[in-house]
């Protein structure tokens, strides 16, 4: 074993716990900040052709959560195994994971690249376009197809990084993407005259640019993992099942976000664009609030992952905590921020007295209800980063799943346009008892005594 191996070892297993997880939360941070600055910034330029305009960008937000899904779920799944493996120092089986995920994601990448274009008009009615938002759409989603692949290989490698307790590198890789996609979104819409296709394409480049640098940080040895051809020709399918499986609960937070998308942008779409374009709004909005918070979740995932693997039981419960206090202080500020100033925020995007109308009242309630969200988003990760599956795929479907479509389906019917308003925010509060108990459940049965990683032998 190498000095940089040792050295990152004892970094994640002796390095104090509110240092280690600032450490690791600060690249995700600025990330996830500029990666969704860039996603409010295209919001607000795309509304500048028009409301219809606007609500595609959120029509086609529901289809690029698919795509992510998959990313995720590669990207997860390997990451939290290669993370125990490190943990348990094995960096052979953590080498072939990581490939096995890379390869894996950019596959189903370009699967969903030819049958999202073999099926173009029924994917974008499917999603919830009106007659008016289909061209904006349809136009739109042909660039996020084409960098399909990219895209989706792109958030598996970050993963790996986060969960090698590397953030940085995958910091560079995103921020170069989104800083580029900033730059690109006015010059291609308004100074070359494309309009949506100016978007679209500069989305699609800055995909193509952030794939290319996170992959150059695999091919010249500045991760612990590499992706080879060798490592390639030891890939098992019991092993890409495995990865599978682990990253479900990904695939399927993921996958049912995308369902609760389609789901709101059907409802939105009886009360018109200017309903599409106001929850569209509303949901970047919330979500760039949430991502500082969910970047220190995302700190304490390669934390948990390795801590468990190398048998450090209270270094976890020690990182859980911790993890739980910072982000619901964090969000407690970025929400009172929600909360005050709603109806200028979404001014912003949209100088429609509509869209203001019905954006206000939504980003008010769903500021509220995202200050229960930061313990639950923990246990999740707690779950799916110790490669428990069943409970980890049982939580992602509770709070952005099931709750929050049986509540689109329920409240519009009895509430009209105020149930669509409330519909998340219940969903949310709703789901908290049962992490509550998941919480309880995990910390129970964690053994308390601590066994060093020569001891054990564990399954990575």
């Amino acid at each position: 074993m190498t000095q940089g191996k040792n050295s990152q070892y004892e970094k994640m297993t002796l390095t104090p716990i509110p240092r280690l997880i600032l450490g690791l939360s600060v690249p995700a941070v600025i990330s996830m900040l500029v990666t969704n600055i860039y996603n409010l910034v295209d919001t607000a330029f795309v509304g500048r052709l028009g409301t219809s305009a606007s609500g595609a960008v959120g029509i086609v937000f529901g289809f690029m959560a698919i795509i992510q899904a998959f990313g995720f779920m590669f990207g997860q799944g390997s990451g939290s195994i290669l993370s125990r493996a490190l943990g348990n120092r094995d960096v052979k089986s953590a080498s072939v994971h990581a490939t096995a995920g890379f390869l894996g994601s950019f596959l189903f990448g370009l699967m969903i690249c030819i049958f999202g274009f073999i099926f173009l008009d029924d994917v974008v009615y499917l999603l919830g376009s009106t007659d008016t938002i289909a061209p904006y759409a349809k136009t739109y989603i042909s660039y996020i197809l084409i960098s399909a692949p990219f895209m989706c290989s792109c958030l598996t490698m970050n993963n790996i990084l986060r969960y090698e307790g590397k953030a940085f590198l995958g910091m560079i890789g995103l921020m170069s993407g989104a800083v580029l996609n900033m730059v690109g979104d006015p010059i291609l819409m308004f100074g070359l005259k494309m309009g949506i296709s100016g978007a679209g394409l500069s989305t699609a480049l800055s995909q193509l640019v952030s794939w290319g640098i996170l992959l150059w940080m695999f091919l010249t040895g500045k991760t612990e993992s590499k992706l080879s051809f060798g490592n390639a020709r030891l890939i098992k399918t019991a092993m890409v099942l495995n990865i599978m499986a682990t990253g479900f609960p990904s695939l399927l937070r993921q996958a049912l976000n995308s369902i609760t998308t389609v789901l709101l942008n059907s409802s939105c779409a009886d009360y018109g664009d200017a309903a599409v374009a106001a929850m569209s709004i509303v949901s970047r909005i919330t979500f760039f609030a949430f991502s500082v918070a969910l970047g220190v979740g995302q700190g304490f995932q390669p934390v948990s992952a390795f801590s468990y693997g190398a048998k450090r039981y209270s270094r976890l419960r020690k990182g859980f905590k911790f993890a739980c206090l910072m982000s619901e202080g964090i969000i407690l500020v970025s929400c009172t921020v929600l909360i005050v100033f709603s109806g200028s925020l979404i001014g912003l995007f949209r100088d429609d007295p509509e869209v203001i109308r019905i954006g206000t009242r939504a980003l008010r309630l769903q500021a509220l209800a995202t200050l229960a969200l930061p313990p639950c988003m923990v246990v999740e990760m707690l779950y799916q980063s110790t490669g428990k599956r069943l409970g980890a795929s049982i939580l992602s479907s509770l709070r952005n799943g099931l709750f929050f479509i049986a509540a689109l389906i329920i409240l519009p019917r009895l509430r009209g346009l105020a149930g669509i308003q409330e519909a998340q925010p219940l969903s949310l509060i709703v789901s908290v008892p049962f992490f509550v108990i998941f919480a309880l459940l995990f910390f129970r049965r964690l053994p308390r005594e601590e066994v060093s990683a020569e001891e054990g032998t564990g399954e990575a």
